[in-house]
C-alpha cells in the first residue's frame, strides 16, 4: 500500500507541477510586455514577503507530521486525533495571527518601497494575494497534515492542481484584456477561496472518524518551537535575496532575479515532490525495522540524488536559450546573465542532495538538537548577502546565500549519519562528488555542442532529447558504483511489479 500511495503521490505532484509550469510560465511575460518589469518585480516580492508569513505556521506543521507517523503505522485514531486536536488549535490561532499580519504588510509596505505604481494598489494586491493563505490556515492546515502523513498527499495536489489550472486560466485571460492587475490579484483571491471549500468538503465526507473534540494532546507537539527554528532558517535562504534586492537595490533587479529563480523554483518544485511522495513511507518504515529503513534510505538517497543532478544539468543548458525567448521584446532591463545560472545551479544542488540527509532528522525528531546549527545559517546567510550585495549586487545575495548552504548541508550530512546512521558521512559525500563529475564531464561535452535553439519547440525537444540521456548516465553510473543499493532497488521493483500483477490477473481492486 505504501508503494502504491507513493507512486500514486508522484504521478500526481508531477502532472501537478507540469500543468502548472506550463500554465506559469505565461503569467510574468505577459505582466512584464503590458505592465512593465517594475510592475513584475514589485508582485514578486510581495509574494516573497508574504511567504514569511508562513513562519506562524512554522513548527506545528513539522512536528505534527513527525509525531503522527507512529499513530498512523499502528492504526491508532484515538491518538490521531489526539494529536490532531492539538494541531487544529494551533492552526486557528495562526489563521487570526496571519490576518492581522497581512494587514500590518498591506500599511506598511507602501510607505519604505520606492515604485511608481500607485501606493493604494499596492496596498489592495497584498491583501488580494495574502488574506486567502490566512484563510486557509484557519480550516484546511491540520487536514493536510494528516493526508501527507498517511501518504495521501495527491489528494491534495488533485485539488490544488485544479484549483490552480483554473486561476492561471482566468488570470492569463484578464492580462490579455489589459484588466486592472488589482483584478487580476482578485480572480487569485476568489479562486483560493473555491479551493478551501472543495477541500473541505471532501475530508467531511471521507474522514468521518476525525473527531478533534477529544484532549488535545500538546505534549507529542511539544517541539514545534524547535521545528520553527529549522523553518525560519529554510524561509531565509529561500525568500531572504528578494527582500535583500528590493532593499538595496531597485525592482527591476528584483525582476531579473525572479525570472531566474522562476526556472530553478520549477526544479525545486519537481523533486520536493518526488521527496514527498516516499517521505510518508520512509517516516513509518523509521518506527518499524531501523534495517529495512536504512536499506531504502541509500536506495531513495542515491537515485534521488541522480534526478536533483539530472534535472539541474538539462536546467543549466536551456536556461539562458529560455531566457532569450522568453524576455524577447522587453527592452528596460537586460536578462541575459552567464554567471546567474552557474550560481543558481550551485544553490540548487546545495539545497537539495542534502533533502535525503535531512529527511532522517525530520522523521528522527531531532529538532531541538540541531536549532543552534539552523540558527547559524540564517546569520551566515543574512550577514553575507547583506555585505555581498552592497559589493557585487545580485551576485551577492546568491553568494550569501552559497555560504551558507555549504556550511549547514555539510552539517546536516554529517549530523544525519554519525549520529542518526552510525556511519561515516562519506558514504553520502563520495555520492556528491561522484555526481558533480558526471555533471562537469556533460557540461563539458554540451559546451561543444550547436544547439541553435530559436523557439519555445526547440526548447521542449532538447529537453525531451537531453533529459532520455542525461538521466540514464546518472543513474547507470550510480547504480555501478552502488551495486548492493541497485539489487535491493531493483529487487523491490520487481516485486512490486509481480503484486500488482497478480492484483490485475484477481480482478482486484488495490486499497489506496
Amino acid at each position: 500500500m505504501r508503494a502504491k500511495r507513493s507512486i500514486l503521490n508522484l504521478s500526481f505532484g508531477l502532472g501537478s507541477q507540469f500543468i502548472t509550469i506550463f500554465l506559469g510560465f505565461f503569467i510574468p511575460r505577459l505582466i512584464m510586455v503590458n505592465y512593465g518589469s517594475e510592475a513584475n518585480g514589485l508582485i514578486a516580492s510581495i509574494v516573497q514577503i508574504i511567504s514569511y508569513l508562513a513562519l506562524l505556521e512554522a513548527g506545528v506543521g513539522a512536528a505534527s507530521l513527525q509525531a503522527l507517523y507512529k499513530p498512523i503505522a499502528q492504526n491508532d485514531r484515538s491518538h490521531i486525533n489526539s494529536i490532531l486536536a492539538a494541531t487544529s488549535s494551533y492552526y486557528k490561532k495562526t489563521g487570526v495571527y496571519y490576518f492581522f499580519a497581512v494587514l500590518m504588510i498591506a500599511i506598511v509596505y507602501p510607505l519604505v518601497i520606492h515604485s511608481e505604481i500607485n501606493k493604494l494598489s499596492i496596498v489592495f494586491i497584498i491583501l488580494l494575494t495574502g488574506l486567502g493563505g490566512a484563510i486557509n490556515y484557519y480550516f484546511q492546515g491540520k487536514f493536510r497534515i494528516l493526508l501527507i502523513a498517511e501518504g495521501k498527499s495527491y489528494i491534495e495536489t488533485s485539488i490544488v492542481t485544479a484549483a490552480n489550472v483554473l486561476n492561471n486560466v482566468v488570470r492569463i485571460i484578464l492580462l490579455l484584456q489589459g484588466v486592472n492587475i488589482i483584478a487580476v490579484q482578485a480572480s487569485f483571491f476568489v479562486l483560493t477561496l473555491l479551493q478551501i471549500v472543495v477541500f473541505y468538503v471532501y475530508m467531511k465526507k471521507n474522514y468521518k472518524w476525525i473527531d478533534l473534540s477529544l484532549k488535545p494532546d500538546f505534549a507529542a507537539i511539544g517541539q514545534k518551537n524547535s521545528v520553527l527554528v529549522h523553518e525560519i532558517s529554510y524561509l531565509v535562504f529561500r525568500n531572504t535575496d528578494v527582500l535583500i534586492l528590493t532593499l538595496f537595490t531597485n525592482l527591476k533587479i528584483v525582476s531579473i532575479y525572479v525570472m531566474y529563480n522562476m526556472i530553478f523554483t520549477i526544479v525545486d518544485n519537481v523533486v520536493q515532490t518526488v521527496n514527498g511522495s516516499v517521505k510518508s513511507a520512509l517516516g513509518q518504515s523509521y518506527h518499524e525495522s531501523k534495517e529495512a529503513f536504512l536499506k531504502l534510505y541509500d536506495a531513495f538517497e542515491v537515485y534521488f540524488m541522480g534526478l536533483i543532478f539530472a534535472i539541474l544539468t538539462v536546467a543549466y543548458i536551456l536556461i539562458l536559450p529560455f531566457m532569450r525567448l522568453y524576455t524577447a521584446g522587453v527592452t528596460d532591463v537586460n536578462y541575459i546573465n552567464f554567471w546567474l545560472p552557474v550560481l543558481f545551479v550551485a544553490i540548487k544542488l546545495l539545497t537539495n542532495v542534502r533533502t535525503s540527509a535531512n529527511n532522517v532528522i525530520t522523521i528522527a525528531g531531532h529538532f531541538q538538537k540541531t536549532q543552534n546549527r539552523s540558527i547559524l545559517e540564517s546569520a551566515i546567510n543574512l550577514i553575507a548577502s547583506i555585505v555581498f550585495v552592497l559589493f557585487f549586487g545580485i551576485y551577492g545575495v546568491l553568494l550569501g546565500t552559497i555560504a551558507a548552504l555549504l556550511y549547514r548541508s555539510i552539517d546536516i550530512v554529517i549530523y544525519a549519519n554519525k549520529v542518526l546512521l552510525n556511519r561515516s558521512p562519506w558514504v553520502t559525500f563520495k555520492r556528491w562528488f561522484m555526481n558533480i563529475g558526471v555533471f562537469l564531464v556533460i557540461i563539458a561535452v554540451t559546451e561543444t555542442m550547436n544547439m541553435n535553439i530559436s523557439s519555445y519547440i526547440e526548447i521542449i525537444v532538447w529537453g525531451a532529447i537531453l533529459g532520455i540521456v542525461i538521466l540514464p548516465i546518472y543513474f547507470l553510473i550510480s547504480s555501478l558504483m552502488e551495486k548492493s543499493v541497485f539489487l535491493y532497488a531493483w529487487d523491490h521493483f520487481k516485486g512490486y511489479r509481480a503484486k500488482m500483477k497478480r492484483k490485475v490477473n484477481s480482478g482486484s481492486k488495490v486499497s489506496v
